[in-house]
C-alpha cells in the first residue's frame, strides 16, 4: 500500500498546489496554466486549441494535463487540491455547432476528471471561483458575448451535480471574473445589460445580493480583481503517473448505471460491445479549408477507430489504450448502432482511469462487488497509428450507395434523387444525404436524413433497418414514423452494408476520412508528455 505523504506547509496562491510521487523523496509545488496550441485548431475551427498544463515553480517538469480536442481554460484550485476548470466541447451536434461549455474537476496531474456542472443552468459556464464557505460561483450565459460576461450562478462543493442555483438575474446586470474574498463575499466585475457603461469592480454579498462599488474608471473596463490575502493551503496529493509508459487503462464497473429517468429503457444485456474512437486535432493550416465544413456542412473532429471489445454480462469492461489521447467511448447494441456516447476522455501514462457507469450520477456510490472485467487482463486497443482506420464517404459509403440506393433514387425514382443519368457524383450524393439544408447555411446541425454522431436517430438508418432505431431517451424522435425500403423493390442490405452506414454516421458522417484531414502529428504527441 503506498504511503501518502503530506505536503510542505507554506504560503499558497491560486493555481499552485503541493504535489508528489511515491518514487520521490520530497513533495514539490507546481503551477497550473493554460497553453494555446498554435499547431491545432479547436473542434469548431475558430481558434487555437487550449489545454491545461503544469510545471514546477522553477519551470521544470512541464506536463500537459487535459486532452479535450477543443479548449480547457479558467482553472482554479479547490480546497482538496483538485482543479475546477471550464471545458468547451462539441463532441456531437446535440447542442448545435457551437457546443457547450461546462465545468469539470480534475486532479493536478490530469487524472480522475469528472463532471462538476454540466446540464444545469445555461449553455455556457466558465470563470469559476470557490468560497471559504463551500460554494463554487461562476459566470453563465446562453450565448457568448464579446467579453464573456453573463449571470452568476453557484453550486455546493459538496454536491455540485445537484445543488445548482442562479445567483443573479437580468435586472442585476452582466458579470465577469468573480473572485472569492476571505469572508465569503465575492469580488466581481459588473456592467449594465445595455452596454452603456464599462465594467466596474463590486463586492457582492451572496445572501442579500447587495452590491458595493469598490472601483470604477468609467473610461475603461475594470475586470479580474483579486484580493491579496493569506489563505489555507489545499491538501497535497500523490500521483501514480509514470511518464515513460505510453499506455494507460480505462475501465467501467457497469454501463447500465446511468442517468436515464427509467432503468427499463436500457436493461442489462442491451449493450453488446464497446467501440473506442480516437479523436484527432484539427490542423492550424486548415482553419479556412474544407476540414471545418465539407461540401458546405459542419464536420465533427476527425475520428479513427481503435477497436471494439465485448461488454461483460455484468456491464463491465477493462481496456488498455494509448495514454494522453482524446477518446470517445460508444456503447453498441446488437446491430452495431451506438446507444450512448461519452464526451472526450483520456487516461494518463500508466494510470487506471475508471468510471462507475455510463453517464451515471457521480454523487452516488456504486454497489460493492468485484466486476467480471476486472478479474481478467485488460484488452489492449493500442494499434499503431498507421492501422487506425477512419470512415471515408467516398471509399466506404459510396460503394453501398451505388449498389443499393441509386437504383431506386435516380431521377426517375423515389425522393431524394441521388443520381441522374450520369455516373453518381460523390460530392452531390453527400450533399443530398447531409441535406436538405443549403450549403449557404454552414451552421445547420442535423439534416433530414443524417444526424452526425447519432446513427440511431438518423432517418437513413431507420430506412435501411426498416424501423425507428431511436431510444426512449431520444425524446420526440423515438415516436416518429420510419420509412422502410418498400419490399416490392426487392432490395435489401447485408449486415455488413448496414454496419458501414451506421458506423460512418456514428463516427461523424465525414466526407473525407481522418487520414485526409487530421494533423500529421499522431494523437497529439510531441510535447504531450508521453
Amino acid at each position: 500500500m503506498p504511503r501518502i505523504l503530506k505536503g510542505r506547509a507554506g504560503a499558497s496562491f491560486p493555481g499552485r498546489s503541493s504535489h508528489y510521487q511515491i518514487s520521490e523523496n520530497d513533495p514539490w509545488y507546481q503551477i497550473t496554466f493554460v497553453r494555446l496550441d498554435r499547431g491545432a485548431r479547436n473542434e469548431f475551427g475558430t481558434a487555437a486549441a487550449r489545454s491545461l498544463w503544469s510545471c514546477k515553480l522553477d519551470g521544470t517538469l512541464v506536463r500537459r494535463l487535459t486532452y479535450n480536442l477543443s479548449s480547457d481554460f479558467d482553472p482554479t484550485i479547490m480546497w482538496d487540491d483538485r482543479l475546477l476548470y471550464a471545458t468547451w466541447q462539441r463532441r456531437n451536434l446535440d447542442h448545435g455547432t457551437a457546443g457547450r461549455i461546462s465545468l469539470f474537476g480534475v486532479n493536478t496531474d490530469g487524472t480522475d476528471y469528472a463532471p462538476f456542472v454540466v446540464h444545469a443552468g445555461k449553455r455556457i459556464k466558465h470563470m469559476p471561483c470557490t468560497t471559504p464557505n463551500g460554494l463554487a460561483v461562476f459566470v453563465e450565459a446562453d450565448r457568448a458575448l464579446w467579453d464573456g460576461a453573463g449571470q452568476l450562478a453557484g453550486v455546493s462543493l459538496a454536491r455540485p451535480l445537484h445543488s445548482y442555483r442562479a445567483l443573479t438575474g437580468r435586472a442585476d446586470g452582466l458579470f465577469h471574473s468573480p473572485s472569492s474574498l476571505p469572508d465569503g463575499t465575492i469580488l466581481v466585475a459588473r456592467r449594465s445589460m445595455d452596454g452603456a457603461a464599462t465594467h466596474a469592480v463590486y463586492r457582492l454579498h451572496l445572501k442579500s445580493k447587495r452590491l458595493e462599488l469598490v472601483h470604477d474608471d468609467p473610461r475603461l473596463h475594470d475586470i479580474q480583481a483579486k484580493v491579496v490575502a493569506p489563505r489555507a493551503e489545499p491538501d497535497g496529493r500523490s500521483s501514480s503517473v509514470v511518464d515513460n509508459d505510453p499506455k494507460g487503462k480505462l475501465y467501467c464497473l457497469n454501463v447500465y448505471a446511468t442517468d436515464l429517468k427509467d432503468a427499463s429503457w436500457m436493461p442489462p444485456g442491451t449493450a453488446k460491445r464497446l467501440r473506442v474512437v480516437e479523436g484527432l486535432p484539427r490542423k492550424a493550416v486548415d482553419e479556412n479549408s474544407s476540414v471545418r465544413h465539407q461540401n458546405g456542412f459542419p464536420q465533427l473532429a476527425p475520428r479513427r477507430l481503435l477497436g471494439e471489445v465485448p461488454i461483460a454480462e455484468d456491464g463491465s469492461f477493462n481496456i488498455e489504450v494509448p495514454a494522453n489521447t482524446s477518446l470517445e467511448l460508444q456503447l453498441l447494441d446488437e446491430q452495431g448502432i451506438a446507444l450512448r456516447s461519452c464526451g472526450w476522455v483520456w487516461t494518463r501514462n500508466h494510470y487506471n482511469q475508471g468510471c462507475v457507469g455510463c453517464h451515471e450520477d457521480g454523487e452516488l456510490s456504486p454497489e460493492n462487488w468485484m466486476v467480471a472485467a476486472l478479474n481478467r487482463p485488460s484488452i489492449s486497443l493500442c494499434p499503431p497509428p498507421g492501422q487506425r482506420r477512419s470512415m471515408d464517404f467516398r471509399r466506404d459509403v459510396m460503394p453501398v450507395v451505388v449498389a443499393k440506393c441509386v437504383p431506386c433514387h435516380d431521377n426517375k425514382g423515389s425522393s431524394p434523387v441521388l443520381a441522374g443519368d450520369a455516373k453518381p457524383d460523390p460530392h452531390q450524393v453527400y450533399r443530398v444525404l447531409r441535406g436538405p439544408e443549403s450549403p449557404a447555411k454552414p451552421d445547420a446541425a442535423f439534416g433530414e436524413y443524417i444526424h452526425p454522431g447519432k446513427a440511431r436517430t438518423s432517418p437513413l438508418a431507420w430506412h435501411v433497418f426498416g424501423r425507428n432505431t431511436s431510444r426512449p431517451w431520444d425524446g420526440d424522435l423515438a415516436s416518429r414514423q420510419a420509412q422502410p425500403i418498400p419490399p416490392e423493390r426487392g432490395i435489401s442490405l447485408t449486415d455488413a452494408e448496414r454496419e458501414v452506414l451506421v458506423r460512418w454516421i456514428d463516427l461523424g458522417a465525414a466526407f473525407d476520412g481522418a487520414e485526409a484531414t487530421a494533423s500529421s502529428r499522431e494523437a497529439q504527441a510531441g510535447a504531450s508528455g508521453r
